[in-house]
């Protein structure tokens, strides 16, 4: 399998810390970096489009501050999320901004665009495409994205619902390339586990909204740790596309999370004008919170993988 430069010996974990609508913001992805896993936002959290300017000045002066500081151990890479849907009307304006500061991974999202991956590849940088089936797999490679994320049942966020073991299993019987595994991914046995169906890294994210860092509120922090499986709910009724949310927020909001009607595509929204408000009214999660028991900061809840990856490593390796 073929890993891409920027990520060779770079992770003390292959983990890449998942970009989370909202929640996501420098000190966020400047720990998980420094804790040796990729971190990552997405570009429209940066508000206004100017701010974004501000982010990456500030996340690649940290991170290179740390790297001359600890030469032993450099932080790893950060990623930024682009959004690539037609209704992103700040595409442009944050990919230029990706390109001036030469950002190490673009992980795109909702559309495959050889023009967006030109411009990453024009640098250097790596582009990887989540998708939820084998058929936008091949759309993306199709089209020059140069990994892939799988984003399969039980992610959080968007996601797909098709199991990881059988989707993992149809990319990897035609591509050999960067495969990161999403759905339900929360410990370092999991992480293990990803790596033993084929993926090269595992894509976790709803593990850290429950961290210092992470830009959710008090409630929302507790409700992950409160949460497990049966507290998540599967609608496309926020942004238009399928996606895992918590019953609670749902309740709260003032609807009955089990008679939901649908959606369709042309209600998707990113820019926060609809009611309630996916994201920040209608909380994102995926079913694997049952193992988060505590708000933590995100430098010890990323050790805490790496102890359990350690230690489940030697059980099943030896």
């Amino acid at each position: 399998m073929a890993i891409p430069v920027a990520l060779q010996n770079r992770l003390v974990i292959p983990v890449i810390g998942a970009p989370l609508f909202i929640l996501s913001n420098p000190r966020l992805v400047i720990a998980q970096c420094c804790a040796g896993i990729v971190g990552s936002f997405p570009a429209l959290n940066a508000r206004p489009a100017s701010m974004l300017d501000e982010w990456l000045a500030e996340i690649t002066g940290a991170l290179a501050a740390w790297d001359a500081a600890h030469p032993e151990r450099c932080a790893a890479p950060f990623a930024v999320n682009q959004i690539v849907h037609r209704s992103n009307t700040r595409l442009e304006h944050d990919l230029e901004l990706c390109v001036k500061y030469r950002v190490p991974l673009v992980i795109t999202s909702l559309g495959a665009r050889p023009e967006v991956n030109a411009a990453v590849h024009s640098y250097g940088g790596v582009v990887l495409h989540d998708i939820i089936n084998n058929r936008f797999a091949h759309k993306a490679i199709e089209k020059g994205a140069d990994g892939l994320i799988a984003v399969a049942a039980g992610a959080g966020g968007h996601a797909g619902v098709i199991s990881p073991f059988a989707l993992i299993q149809e990319i990897r019987a035609w591509f050999a390339g960067p495969l990161v595994l999403s759905g339900a991914i929360a410990t370092g046995r999991s992480v293990l586990a990803a790596e033993a169906m084929g993926a090269d890294f595992a894509y976790i994210g709803s593990a850290f909204i429950a961290t210092e860092e992470a830009n959710a509120s008090a409630a929302y922090k507790q409700a992950i740790v409160d949460g497990g499986a049966d507290d998540i709910v599967y609608t496309n009724l926020f942004t238009g596309i399928h996606g895992n949310y918590l019953r609670a927020s749902i309740v709260a909001a003032g609807l009955d999370p089990d008679h939901l009607p649908e959606s369709d595509a042309s209600a998707m929204n990113f820019h926060e004008t609809a009611t309630p408000k996916a994201w920040k009214d209608i909380w994102g999660s995926g079913q694997g919170i049952g193992a988060v028991d505590a708000v933590v900061p995100a430098r010890v809840r990323v050790e805490k993988l790496i102890a359990e990856y350690l230690v489940a490593k030697a059980v099943l390796c030896g």
